[in-house]
C-alpha cells in the first residue's frame, strides 16, 4: 500500500470540467476552553466518476494536475439521494 493521504469530504460544487470542490471538515477540542470546534477547508479534486453536489467521497493525494488541483476522487462513499431525485425532474 502506498503512503498517499486519503481523506473523506463532501462535494460542494461540480460546475467545472473534470473538477469538483470538496469540503473537508475537522472537529477538535480547544486546548484551553474545551469547546468542540469545527474547522472547514475546501480543496479542488480531479473527478472522472461524475460526482454530484452533496456526495460523500474519498479523495487521495496525487501529483499536481493543475495550479490548484492536488487531489483525485478515488471513490464515492455515499450518494446524495436528493440530488438524484432533482436531476430526474
Amino acid at each position: 500500500m502506498n503512503t498517499r493521504r486519503r481523506i473523506t469530504g463532501t462535494i460542494l460544487s461540480n460546475k467545472m470540467q473534470n473538477t469538483v470542490t470538496v469540503q473537508l471538515t475537522r472537529k477538535y477540542r480547544h486546548p484551553l476552553y474545551q469547546k468542540v470546534i469545527t474547522s472547514k477547508k475546501s480543496v479542488k479534486a480531479h473527478d472522472e466518476l461524475e460526482c454530484q453536489v452533496g456526495d460523500e467521497v474519498m479523495i487521495v493525494e496525487s501529483r499536481p494536475i493543475s495550479k490548484t488541483k492536488r487531489w483525485v476522487v478515488q471513490e464515492i462513499l455515499k450518494r446524495n439521494v436528493r440530488a438524484e431525485v432533482l436531476a430526474e425532474d
